[in-house]
């Protein structure tokens, strides 16, 4: 049996732990504590992770790492994201500036994101049309990224889903590229 580490990033109030929660074969893990700061519009906010887990058919494990997703615990990202098969990052269409946002979580995972396999889910997007998935992938093309942005609804398990097939898929074609390399 093999074990994976997939980390969800995001923005606070983005879904990471309503992703884990969605897919998670086992009660999830959460460091959430009422929330203080008056500019973010929920009840409580995580300030150290989120845990959960799948199991696949072929009896290998997934474990789900969520970080918090305030800036000022941007050192959990450092720690989560060590030994990751990979990151998605969550982005809320709704927030006043999410082309902003993304921004945040590239530069902040720059240099993990040159090794690691990554996928972006954008949230809200059916009520809040703008910015496009064009619009992001420029963000992602100026700051020299190829990766796969969709649409998502965390509350959804097939959504999430997708996002982890998506991210395997990413997975097997680096290696495949690599395998192929001189």
């Amino acid at each position: 049996m093999k074990e994976y580490k997939l980390v969800f990033t995001g923005t606070t109030g983005a879904g990471k732990t309503t992703a884990i929660n969605a897919i998670s074969e086992v009660p999830a893990v959460k460091t959430d504590v009422a929330n203080t700061d008056s500019t973010l519009n929920k009840e409580f906010t995580t300030v150290g992770l989120d845990f959960g887990q799948l199991n696949l058919a072929n009896g290998d494990r997934v474990r789900l790492f969520g970080t918090p997703g305030q800036s000022r615990f941007d050192f959990m990202w450092k720690i989560l994201i060590k030994d990751a098969f990979g990151l998605i990052i969550l982005i809320d269409n709704s927030r006043p500036d999410p082309l902003a946002d993304l921004d945040v979580y590239l530069d902040g995972f720059a240099r993990e994101l040159t090794t690691t396999p990554c996928v972006i889910g954008i949230g809200r997007t059916e009520e809040h049309q703008q910015p496009s998935l064009d619009d992001f992938a420029t963000v992602l093309e100026r700051k020299g990224f190829a990766l796969p942005i969709i649409p998502v609804d965390v509350r959804q398990p097939h959504d999430v889903i997708l996002l982890i097939e998506l991210l395997m898929a990413q997975a097997e074609a680096d290696m495949h590229e690599e395998s192929l390399s001189p």
